[in-house]
């Protein structure tokens, strides 16, 4: 089956090519202070000295070779991302100039990827999540691609079980299995996607039992999500079919510079899964957490015998009870007296205290900063 891209791009046919894409771009601001304008969260060395970007390239390994892994992140990340990943070669860790949300990167992807193999499947994986065990993702995958070399029109999204009602995330309705896939999997088709829901609506969800959450992982062809976002947003055609044609030339940086501005902002979900009719899903029955903020390394980081978390190698605690306590400083310690549900984190340069409770607020406080003129703690 062949499938048309990009207007006059061309006609493309499916390759058995298989590559994977690492999404990168995100900041983390509910890091602060580790987390910085150069410093992302996901190249935070917090779980046994690896970062969230290295535990994500090594849930990969066996399946992808090197030279077809992709790592989109932000231009500023670049040099950090490739000295995380020193076997991912320098070219696939590309730099977007611009924050274009979810479906400019993937296009980006998708476009290099068409001009580099005709061609190819592509698994969509984000840094900033951690899934365990690794092979339950490895086994998804596999049954994801092999199910899109034969549907080469498929877009495959995962969902992950939902263990609670959750109201910060979207959800994806699965409806019937219409096959079993090698390893055991069952390919679903996929009824609707759902913002993030009431706490009455999220509880419906979870009672009625084919709902996922929504994970942001996919696996579709580089052609196929290519077609489809020319067609449900046409004004990405131009910008990444122009990107492509420099690609291989001394042009590439300042294509990519002039014409990836121009694609628009807005997520994959918007513009195309939302839409497409050809969309399945596989559910992950899997410990999936989307690391987004430091009480959540409560759910991946053993507390102590008084419900600390302990993310530092030297402390000292006296009638302590419920913390979280973060420094990537091994010299550095970290002491405090009486203290409960709090997040104490030492930064460098700044260190933050607040109560547990309070840190969604973070992104406010680093709002007053600039308002302040402290920028340089960004």
């Amino acid at each position: 089956m062949a499938v048309p891209i990009i207007g006059d791009c061309g006609i493309y046919t499916e390759t058995d090519m298989r590559c994977a894409v690492i999404m990168a771009g995100g900041r983390g601001q509910r890091l602060w202070p580790l987390s910085r304008g150069k410093r992302p969260k996901q190249v935070l060395k917090l779980f046994g000295g690896k970062t969230l970007l290295r535990l994500c390239y090594e849930r990969l390994a066996g399946l992808f070779d090197n030279e077809s892994i992709l790592v989109l992140t932000n231009a500023a990340y670049v040099d950090t991302v490739r000295g995380d990943l020193p076997e991912v070669p320098c070219e696939n860790v590309i730099g977007e100039p611009a924050v274009r949300d979810t479906s400019g990167p993937i296009g980006l992807a998708a476009a290099v990827l068409v001009k580099k193999y005709g061609d190819a499947s592509m698994a969509i994986v984000t840094a900033d999540q951690i899934i365990e065990p690794p092979e339950t993702l490895r086994r998804a995958l596999e049954d994801a691609i092999g199910f899109v070399e034969k549907n080469p029109a498929e877009l495959v999204v995962f969902g992950i079980r939902p263990t609670f009602a959750s109201t910060q995330l979207g959800y994806v309705q699965l409806g019937t299995a219409k096959e079993k896939a090698p390893s055991g999997n069952d390919i679903f088709t996929v009824e609707q996607f759902r913002e993030k829901p009431d706490e009455k609506t999220a509880r419906g969800y979870l009672a009625a039992g084919n709902f996922a959450w929504n994970s942001g992982l996919f696996v579709w062809k580089a052609a196929a999500i290519l077609e489809y976002l020319t067609r449900y947003v046409p004004d990405t055609g131009g910008p990444l079919r122009k990107i492509a044609e420099a690609w291989d030339t001394e042009r590439r940086q300042e294509a990519l510079e002039q014409h990836f501005v121009e694609l628009p902002k807005i997520s994959i979900d918007y513009a195309v899964m939302e839409k497409a009719e050809k969309v399945s899903g596989i559910r992950l029955d899997c410990s999936w957490l989307d690391m987004g903020s430091f009480t959540a390394l409560a759910d991946v980081i053993k507390r102590d015998a008084d419900g600390n978390v302990m993310v530092a190698a030297q402390h000292a605690l006296l009638d302590c009870r419920n913390n979280v306590v973060v420094t990537e400083d091994g010299g550095h310690l970290m002491a405090a007296i009486g203290m409960k549900d709090t997040v104490i984190v030492h930064g460098g340069d700044a260190t933050l205290v607040c109560p547990a409770d309070q840190c969604h607020r973070i992104k406010d406080l680093l709002d007053k900063l600039e308002r302040e003129g402290k920028a340089g703690y960004l």
